[in-house]
Parts: structure tokens; sequence; C-alpha cells
């Protein structure tokens, strides 16, 4: 569209939001392999260690695979997730963004908002941008119903950041396990 259009939108306007429209894109199916990543390297410990997944640890993993591997691990080899240096929380955050981005409670619109029940369980959502951020803390607790939640926004630096907390847990984890089974 030339610049001397009278129609009022800013020149370009189209191309901008489908670019930004497809970096959405990219970084929900970055977070989404980070989180299948992340639970198959759990899995592979699993198999590794050849520690049965009895029934008393199952209804963990329904509430989501990262709380089952948490009990199962302290259960067979006494690790607790809770000793590692890794933001728990962020970890938590990739698979509940993932399932959000992979489990969308609507087709209209291309970006994912967090449910009710997901800001229930997080005090500050990690993947919000700066301008939702800063709508949250002017929120009273009394005001916990949304009439727009916020939207899953994984930025490049938080991304970053999320790849570096899978990557702390997975040394730790590593060593605790180097440490416990081997004795190394």
């Amino acid at each position: 569209m030339p610049p001397y259009s009278e129609d009022g939108e800013p020149p370009f306007l189209r191309e901008w939001i489908e670019a930004d429209e497809s970096l959405h894109v990219l970084a929900y199916s970055c977070i989404s392999m980070l989180a299948a990543s992340h639970h198959l390297y759990l899995k592979t410990f699993e198999k590794l260690l050849h520690f049965h997944l009895d029934d008393s640890l199952k209804p963990k993993f329904k509430k989501s695979w990262l709380s089952g591997y948490r009990a199962y691990f302290a259960h067979h080899l006494g690790i607790r997730f809770e000793d590692c240096p890794a933001n728990l929380e962020v970890l938590e955050e990739v698979v509940l963004a993932r399932n959000r981005v992979q489990h969308p409670e609507s087709i209209a619109g291309h970006r994912t908002p967090y449910s009710s029940s997901d800001l229930g369980k997080l005090a500050y959502p990690f993947f919000v941008n700066e301008r939702e951020r800063d709508l949250l803390a002017d929120v009273d607790e009394a005001e916990s119903a949304w009439f727009m939640p916020p939207t899953i926004h994984v930025s490049a630096e938080k991304l970053a950041t999320a790849i570096e907390q899978v990557e702390k847990f997975g040394d730790w984890l590593e060593n605790e396990i180097d440490s416990r089974v081997y004795g190394q």
C-alpha cells in the first residue's frame, strides 16, 4: 500500500501482523518441543533405571507428568526435585504452556490464553508480555475472575530462560542419579 493512501492504516500493517503471528506460531512450536524433549528425557531415565511405575504413583502422573516424575524419583531414588537449583515453577509452566498451546479451548484466534484454572495455580505467570504483566499487577486478589485472561507470550528471552532452566535441571538430575545409582 503506498504511503499516500487515505485508508487510515499505517503502511505495511498487514505484513507486520502476519510476521508477528508467524513469530507466535514459531514460539509456541519451540515451547512445545522443549516440553516434549524434557518429557522424553525423564522417560528415558525411567527406562534406563528399570524401576517399575507402580500403581501408587499413577495418580501423580494424572496431575502432570512432571509431578509424576517428581514422585517417581523421590520414591525410587530419594531424589527430591525441590532440592534442584533450577526454577521448578518455570519447568511446570513450560508443561502448562505446551498443554494450553496444544489443546486450546477455542478455534477462534491465533493466540492462546491462560485458563482461569491456570491462573489459579500460578502466582505470576512466566510467559506473559510486559503489558499484560502490568495489568496483572494491578489486579487485586479478590478479582480472580478474568474477563480476558492474559495470553501465553513466549518471547525469545523467556524461551532462552526456559531452555536454561531445563538444562540446569538435567545437569542436576544426572549428577543425582550418578551419585545414587553408580556411587559417583
